[in-house]
């Protein structure tokens, strides 16, 4: 094994501190979830309907998805550190957008430009994989997103509370500021891991079919995407059921929200802990398996008349659980399929599962309508947490017949 690599931080001449990689994931992350608990105050702000807001979350997955198709590319063909700080910069100005935005259209369409900031998730786990290898990359991933973790955990609660205080316009202005933290330790401590390469941007896209070509590659993306689809349809249906099901204001929503987040630091934990000596498959069975039991439970609890939150919310840290377990080693499988093309398999994956969780996303929020309760939201979270199995025992099956990857 190639010896670890030397970190300084602050220094640009080395491959970033772990804190930066978390920071970068983290913001990324979120941008996607503080304000989820203000959707019902900013429908009623804008004058429309709660169905059109829930597009900011749709519409954001969905932009999400296009621009990881652009990011692995280009970042192979011109390096991490240059891309991560344009992309900073563009999410600061499209975040201001949100934060004076007159309407609902001006909105949604900034809204849609704030998805620029997931070149942080997606080139931070390139950065791993330039630095590390196979297990060891999933062990680290691990810890990174273990990490990251924390702040979408607290950021519905600090949402809930700002909106509360001082109105829905809060959480943008704390992402502007979180933002403009961010690209300062980006620019003084991430050096470049990715050396340019002389392939042109087109050659770099072509690259594609190589990927495609893969069926291991494409069983890890299913999974992944399957598994972080019952996420984030519970993303998009959550605050209505939260607000409208069980009543909660944005404050008790916020609160609850978060529980979920408290399963994938869990996850991400036991990711880190034991991807490398379970094995990246095993690991991703077990965290599908886990994930699935989570909408059973709610739904039998539900059925059973239980009507506090925590039938539902408290049900969900699962669902984190699972996916903490699940996600580091579907990516780290992803990346290794083609080491050379790490950014690019990172940002093909990564459209795949964020492109599938905003159709989850607007699926849950067209079928939740006052008098269904949660049952739409759990039977889809259901559906996609089978078919995650299904894609891991596929991965494991094309083990069993060619061999583990490289043999």
């Amino acid at each position: 094994m190639p010896p670890e690599p030397e970190l300084r931080f602050l220094d640009r001449k080395t491959p970033p501190h772990l804190l930066t990689l978390i920071l970068l994931a983290g913001l990324s992350a979120l941008s996607m979830n503080i304000f989820l608990p203000s959707l019902p105050n900013m429908t009623a702000h804008f004058g429309t309907d709660y169905r059109l807001m829930q597009l900011s979350v749709a519409l954001y997955l969905a932009m999400n998805a296009v621009l990881q198709l652009a990011i692995g590319p280009i970042s192979d063909r011109y390096g991490r550190r240059p891309v991560l700080l344009v992309s900073i910069w563009l999410f600061l100005i499209a975040t201001l957008g949100c934060l004076l935005a007159p309407n609902a259209a001006v909105f949604l369409a900034f809204r849609m430009a704030q998805a620029v900031i997931v070149t942080g998730m997606v080139l931070s786990r390139a950065v791993v994989r330039d630095m590390v290898e196979d297990a060891r990359a999933a062990s680290m991933i691990g810890y990174v997103t273990m990490g990251m973790a924390l702040v979408p955990m607290i950021g519905p609660v600090i949402g809930g509370v700002l909106d509360q205080a001082f109105g829905w316009q809060a959480s943008f202005a704390m992402l502007l500021v979180a933002g403009v933290l961010v690209l300062v330790l980006t620019w003084a401590d991430l050096g470049e891991t990715a050396p340019r390469r002389g392939a042109s941007l087109g050659e770099q896209v072509r690259q594609y079919p190589v990927l495609f070509r893969s069926r291991r590659f494409w069983g890890y993306a299913l999974a992944a995407g399957f598994a972080s689809g019952a996420f984030f349809a519970y993303l998009g249906g959550a605050p209505f059921v939260g607000s409208e099901v069980f009543g909660l204001n944005p404050a008790a929503l916020g609160l609850y929200f978060g529980i979920v987040a408290l399963g994938y630091v869990g996850g991400n934990f036991l990711a880190g802990r034991y991807s490398v000596r379970v094995g990246i498959n095993r690991m991703i069975l077990y965290g599908t398996l886990v994930a699935g039991a989570a909408p059973v439970i709610s739904m039998g609890l539900i059925g059973l008349g239980l009507g506090h939150p925590l039938a539902f919310f408290g049900v969900m840290v699962l669902v984190g659980l699972g996916n903490g377990m699940t996600l580091p080693n579907a990516t780290a499988g992803m990346l290794s399929v083609r080491p050379h093309l790490a950014g690019t398999a990172s940002g093909l994956g990564g459209a795949i599962m964020i492109g599938g969780g905003a159709g989850l996303s607007a699926l849950a929020g067209a079928l939740l309508v006052p008098g269904r309760g949660a049952w739409p939201l759990l039977a889809i979270m259901l559906a996609t947490s089978l078919l995650a199995v299904v894609s891991v025992l596929y991965v494991r099956r094309i083990d069993r017949l060619e061999g583990p990857p490289g043999m």
